[in-house]
This record gives structure tokens, C-alpha cells and sequence, in this order.
């Protein structure tokens, strides 16, 4: 029995070690800003000689955050918008609150799901208009309450836009409620599918007579192109800020995560995110050089 009782406590106490040396399983989507991300929060962990496992760019929103509940990876960069699918709140008014949402996420997850929800960066991937740059600054447009006055007052626009973009209730006929504006059909052009990267090419060539486009705030061909995204300055659409998310169990193990995470994605604004996604998206840099390259720049790495 006395044998018995030690053979079982040496055996707890190499399994507490296991436990502790346990890797960090970084994971991230399938898109260029789950691979940037994914890249940053993993090389970011490394550096500050945390474990790290790399299972990045592993597929799509339900693959991942399926992988996540299931405990087969610990911490992947999600968009605090899509926590109102997860849980069935769409029809919210606190999505479209950047604040709001960010701590109505963390709440949901951590009574439901014991997932943590770090610091967002101040950087909205949500649906958006993006103006040329010379229309922009020639007509002083930077919001969307701007853009709308401007093409109530006569302004020559033409959007390339996708079906949805253009017929869904919730998008272009709710900024143009909201904006006090109206695109006839010879000022919209809509393209099959759902590529921002065509629409963004559109109106960066001129394309058809396109000075508008489609776009998600954190595209990288916005910056790439000069074009300029109005800002939803009344917040129409919702809030989709990325934040890692991370299993409770993981941050009790290694509580400086947070630490080394947070301050980092609180510098990752819009136009930060622009220009690195455009990095790899349109200059074709591989995601982990890029994101190497930003956190040297930074300071995190040396």
C-alpha cells in the first residue's frame, strides 16, 4: 500500500510537471489577417520564452473557434462582431459599440465557455466605403456622415460593390438611411461574388468610372492603392475588432500572456493594419517575415 501511495504521488508530481511545460497552441483563420495575427501573437509569446505550439491559418471562423471550445488549441485572434452570431444576438444594438461589444463578448465567453477575451485592437474590420484618395482630400471626405452630405449634394460617385453589399437591408440601404443618401443604379456597379480585392482594384483603376468600393476596414488593398475607408462615424455597421482569445485554463498556467499580448494589439490601429496586411495580401511578404518586421519595429522583438 505504502509503495502504491508513492508510485501514485510521483506520478501526479511528473504529471503537474508535464502540465507546466505544456505548449501554447497558437492558432489562427484560413484569411492574410489570421495569418498575420496568428504569426504576431505566436512570435510575441516565443520572445518572451513562453512554449509555443504553431497550428495557424488553421481554416475558417467555425473550424477555429470549434477547435478552440474543444480544447485542440488554446488562443487564436477573433473579431469581437462574430461573438453576436455565436450567441445568437445579431439583432443588438451593443455590437456597434466598440467598448460595448469587446466587454459583451468577453461575458458571454467567460460564463459559457471559460474563454478569455484580451485587449481588441482599435482597428474595425467591418463592412466599409472606401473613396479614392484624390476624392477624398479634394472633397475633405473622412466619415461617412462627410460622404453622405456630399453625395446628397450632387457629388459624382460610382460604387463597385457586391450583391450583398448593394441589396442586403443591413448594409448599403442602412448607411444610406443613416447617412441621408441615395446611389441610383448607374452609380453602383456590382460584382459577382464577394471580393473586396476586385472592388478595391475597381476603383484604384478607374475602372467603368469606379471611385468607390466595397471594402472591409483592415484590407490590405486599401492602403496598398491609396484609397481612403469613410469611418462609420454614427456606427452602422457592427463592431468586428480582432482580440486572441484564449482558454481560462491556458492564462491561469501562464497569466503573463495577457502582459505581452495586450499592449501590442492596443498599437495595432487601422492603418497599421492596412499597410501590413497590404504586405503580404499585395507585395506577397510571407506573414511571419511581416510580422517579424513589426515587432522589431515595435520594439517587442531585437
Amino acid at each position: 500500500m505504502k509503495l502504491n501511495l508513492i508510485l501514485t504521488v510521483a506520478g501526479l508530481t511528473a504529471a503537474l510537471a508535464s502540465a507546466a511545460q505544456a505548449e501554447i497552441t497558437v492558432s489562427s483563420k484560413i484569411d492574410t489577417e489570421g495569418g498575420l495575427l496568428g504569426n504576431v501573437i505566436a512570435l510575441a509569446l516565443e520572445d518572451a520564452g513562453l512554449p509555443v505550439e504553431r497550428r495557424l491559418q488553421l481554416g475558417g471562423t467555425q473550424v477555429v473557434r470549434e477547435a478552440l471550445l474543444a480544447g485542440q488549441i488554446d488562443i487564436y485572434p477573433e473579431y469581437t462582431g462574430n461573438a453576436a452570431y455565436f450567441f445568437n444576438e445579431a439583432d443588438s444594438p451593443v455590437w456597434k459599440d466598440a467598448k460595448a461589444a469587446h466587454a459583451r463578448a468577453a461575458e458571454l465567453d467567460a460564463e459559457k465557455n471559460q474563454l478569455t477575451w484580451l485587449q481588441s485592437a482599435p482597428a474595425n474590420n467591418t463592412w466599409a466605403i472606401a473613396l479614392t484618395g484624390p476624392l477624398a482630400k479634394d472633397n475633405n471626405l473622412v466619415t461617412m456622415s462627410d460622404f453622405g452630405t456630399w453625395v446628397a449634394g450632387g457629388g459624382s460617385v460610382k460604387l463597385a460593390a457586391s450583391t450583398e453589399f448593394v441589396s442586403s437591408p443591413a448594409v448599403l440601404p442602412a448607411m444610406q438611411e443613416a447617412y441621408g443618401f441615395v446611389l441610383t443604379p448607374d452609380q453602383t456597379v456590382v460584382l459577382s461574388g464577394g471580393d473586396t480585392a476586385a472592388t478595391i482594384q475597381a476603383a484604384a483603376r478607374g475602372t467603368s468610372g469606379v471611385n468607390a468600393a466595397m471594402a472591409y476596414g483592415t484590407d490590405g488593398g486599401v492602403g496598398a492603392t491609396g484609397l481612403v475607408v469613410m469611418a462609420d462615424d454614427k456606427g452602422v455597421q457592427p463592431v468586428y475588432e480582432p482580440a486572441p482569445v484564449i482558454r481560462d485554463a491556458v492564462l491561469a498556467e501562464y497569466p503573463s500572456i495577457a502582459d505581452v499580448l495586450n499592449p501590442i494589439f492596443a498599437g495595432l490601429d487601422m492603418a497599421t493594419l492596412q499597410s501590413l496586411n497590404g504586405r503580404i495580401q499585395v507585395g506577397g511578404e510571407p506573414s511571419e517575415a511581416v510580422a517579424r518586421d513589426y515587432l522589431t519595429q515595435i520594439g517587442v522583438l531585437d
